[in-house]
């Protein structure tokens, strides 16, 4: 495959490239922002990861924008390696794209090829696998941030339908190794909701317990508290993959960038999915 073609847009985002242009500064500008931001050419480089939400626009995209200008001031990175959930159970457990780009209404992303097999040698279970890729949002949604916000952006999609906490911890350890062979300055980002379909108060209850394990950058206490508060948290293998690779960067706490629940555009608090953007820092 040569390209991968946007399978949400017009869905989850605009299709068109001006509507979504508006939509993407219309985010930022709500949350203080006059514009779409652009990468601080003096920034430290000093975030290894974010956690961002990939919901609908309309719904969590306030909340992935904030994470997204804390990132933008830092610097521009070499390559994004963005990990997803697998929300179609289509393709192999852990698996990247063989495609050379992905496609957003926004134009064209390239994939690091060269970084991908890096971290396939380091882990053997990624395979290259299309169709796990061809219909899932939790990465796509992340690309046009991206894309607006840097000239030039490579990436490194990677769905995990298998989200266990040892094999999490070997593939951010995995992707550690690859960046330090290939000389790559990587950011990870985890794409992964937060609870689902619960009163707006139980949500924030759970949610923040998840949390405060994510911020002490803690894997063991987040599946604990996922599996004893029953969390339908639904990216804790990428989270957990970017608390192992930012801990082996030399992070030792995580930062709540926003947190929001899907109240904040529909108004029904009953009924509600939570929203968090963390940001690991050097």
């Amino acid at each position: 495959m040569d390209v991968r073609r946007p399978a949400v847009a017009g869905s989850f985002y605009p299709s068109d490239r001006e509507e979504l242009k508006r939509m993407m500064k219309s985010l930022f500008k709500s949350i203080g922002f006059d514009d779409i931001p652009k990468p601080n050419l003096d920034g430290e480089r000093r975030i290894t990861a974010l956690i961002s939400p990939h919901a609908g626009y309309v719904y969590s995209g306030r909340t992935a924008a904030a994470g997204y200008a804390a990132l933008a001031s830092d610097g521009i990175p070499e390559t994004f390696v963005i990990l997803g959930p697998n929300h179609t159970g289509l393709g192999a457990a852990f698996s990247a794209s063989s495609a050379r780009y992905w496609e957003t209404p926004l134009g064209l992303v390239e994939i690091d090829r060269q970084l991908t097999d890096a971290i396939r040698s380091e882990f053997e279970e990624l395979t290259y696998d299309d169709l796990a890729h061809m219909s899932e949002h939790s990465i796509e949604v992340q690309i046009p941030f991206l894309q607006l916000i840097y000239d030039e952006v490579k990436v490194v999609p990677i769905t995990m339908s298998v989200q266990n906490l040892e094999e999490s911890v070997r593939l951010g350890r995995a992707i550690a190794l690859a960046a330090e062979k290939t000389k790559r300055d990587v950011v990870i980002i985890a794409s992964s909701d937060m609870s689902h379909y619960l009163p707006e108060e139980e949500a924030r209850r759970r949610d923040m317990a998840a949390l405060e394990a994510i911020l002490d950058m803690d894997v063991h206490s987040l599946f604990r508290t996922l599996f004893e508060l029953d969390v339908s948290m639904c990216g804790p293998g990428p989270a957990s993959v970017a608390i192992t690779f930012s801990k082996l960067m030399g992070v030792e706490k995580g930062e709540l960038i926003r947190y929001s629940t899907s109240a904040e555009a529909s108004g029904d608090r009953s009924f509600v999915v939570g929203y968090a953007s963390v940001v690991f820092r050097r």
